[in-house]
């Protein structure tokens, strides 16, 4: 092999890149994220003949890129006929198919798609179901992916459940990234620069010398900085080495914290409660329902705040 080969596999390696580059966003990132069958078929097929392009001397190089673009237009086409047709589409990409139903697995359907119960046990404690009992409804997805929906029973506890209105949550925006300032985020999340530099006065910190700094979704400022010298948890004050000081927490997070606090406390009165009525002794019936009641004057006396 001599210099000229070598030259042209390089010049033949960088335009596969380029091409490959280009007919993946084409393709959009479902190709990449989301394989269907023939998607799958679609980027093996694609690689191969990219690699052939770059290697095979022997073949020009622009029928490997009309090969490329051929195929390109076949699944994009494909992909389009799939948004026009629900038929097309489960004809190519099939249908989920039910596994569990009412806490019964249907076997025939795990046979269908090949699936053992070890699997299928390990799918299910991916989705935090450690009882099949506890499932009323699993699927599997064309993209092999298992959702699951626990009972009712063992749905977690929510405000809505409890009648309780909570702030509308808001999005994490980054304010500082790599040593630089952020100006969108720090925008986005409504404060100023005045306010973010008296935080970082408060923490004797510099922008340079901040990793990532961001304004969670309850107004809190998290910051991590390159030298790994600040420790920073959630709904706790930061705290700087070697001299801590707290970080004060912006005012709007306060009303989030609140409501937090009375969501927690509505949680375990109706906990308490649905207790009281389980057990059968007076004792524990007294003492549930007393501490039950301390709970609803704690709840009515937050609840205007």
């Amino acid at each position: 092999m001599g210099v000229s080969d070598v030259l042209e596999i390089s010049i033949r390696t960088l335009l596969a890149v380029v091409v490959l580059f280009l007919l993946t966003k084409v393709l959009g990132k479902r190709q990449v994220t989301q394989l269907s069958l023939f998607e799958y078929i679609t980027g093996i097929t694609i690689g191969n003949l990219a690699g052939s392009i770059t290697l095979d001397l022997d073949t020009d190089w622009y029928l490997g890129v009309v090969a490329l673009a051929l195929w390109t237009m076949i699944s994009f086409g494909i992909e389009i006929v799939q948004l026009k047709s629900k038929k097309m589409r489960d004809f190519i990409d099939s249908t989920g198919t039910v596994i569990i139903r009412s806490g019964k697995i249907m076997e025939s359907n795990l046979r269908k798609e090949k699936l053992t119960i070890d699997e299928l046990m390990e799918s299910l404690r991916k989705k935090r179901a450690f009882k099949i009992a506890d499932v009323e409804f699993a699927i599997i997805e064309p993209s092999g992916d298992i959702n699951v929906l626990l009972t009712r029973e063992n749905q977690p506890l929510t405000p809505k459940d409890i009648g309780l209105q909570v702030a509308p949550e808001q999005v994490p925006q980054v304010i500082i990234m790599d040593g630089k300032l952020q100006d969108k985020g720090l925008i986005a999340s409504g404060f100023t620069r005045e306010w973010l530099n008296q935080q970082l006065q408060l923490l004797d910190l510099k922008v340079e010398e901040i990793l990532v700094g961001q304004v969670q979704s309850d107004g809190q400022l998290y910051i991590d900085v390159y030298e790994d010298k600040v420790q920073v948890e959630v709904a706790k004050p930061l705290v700087s080495s070697p001299s801590p000081q707290p970080v004060s927490v912006p005012w709007h997070a306060r009303p989030v914290q609140k409501a937090a606090l009375l969501a927690a406390l509505k949680k375990c009165e109706a906990e308490m409660m649905l207790f009281g009525l389980t057990t059968k002794g007076q004792e524990a019936q007294d003492l549930l329902a007393k501490c039950s009641q301390q709970l609803e004057e704690m709840v009515t006396q937050i609840k205007p705040v």
